[in-house]
């Protein structure tokens, strides 16, 4: 079972988190913020994860702290629930139209903790996350679960369909990256022997 479970509390936010990779979809997420949720579940729901995530964060103060916790705890759910990492497939990628836009989003769980960016989203509020926030929810993620991600809205017109085409794209990467292969099961996904 690739479970993990994670409580991060800090002065500024206080999050608790369980994870299951393989999973049926399954979600129970509050953030405080509720596209910032929306996100969440439906990263949740494509990727094939089961999800709990409770936040409770500083939100008087800045949206700031809760969205790149939240990154932050994911990674570290993905990086336990992961384990050794042995019969994964390591690297995922995909291309998703959403309506009038299409992204593309490619990640690497082989440790190298990099990422590169651009969502084309040109408003400082989607509903009511702060746009810029995103970035730094992946760079929390990233750093934490030890992956290097690549996310790129190639065009569209909504800036709602941009971010949820790039965390859906986010999600079916992430489930092909995660999965097993057969062939591979007790092989780590790497030439130099450790990840």
């Amino acid at each position: 079972m690739r479970t993990a479970q994670i409580q991060r509390d800090t002065k500024e936010t206080r999050i608790a988190g369980a994870l299951k990779i393989d999973g049926r979809g399954r979600y129970d997420i509050s953030t405080g913020i509720r596209f910032f949720d929306h996100m969440l579940e439906l990263f949740t729901k494509h990727g094939g994860f089961d999800l709990t995530l409770k936040a409770q964060g500083d939100l008087d103060v800045d949206q700031h702290h809760t969205v790149e916790d939240v990154g932050i705890v994911l990674g570290q759910l993905f990086a336990k629930a992961l384990g050794d990492r042995k019969g994964i497939n390591r690297a995922g990628y995909f291309v998703l139209p959403m309506d009038e836009t299409l992204a593309v989003v490619a990640v690497d769980l082989g440790g190298r903790r990099i990422i590169k960016k651009k969502d084309r989203v040109k408003v400082r509020l989607v509903g009511d996350l702060q746009t810029e926030l995103a970035e730094d929810f992946f760079s929390g993620f990233v750093h934490h679960a030890g992956a290097n991600l690549h996310a790129k809205v190639l065009y569209g017109r909504s800036n709602h369909h941009k971010l949820e085409a790039i965390f859906k794209c986010f999600a079916r990467a992430m489930k092909f990256a995660c999965s097993k292969d057969a062939r591979l099961k007790d092989l780590l996904p790497s030439t130099k022997g450790l990840l």
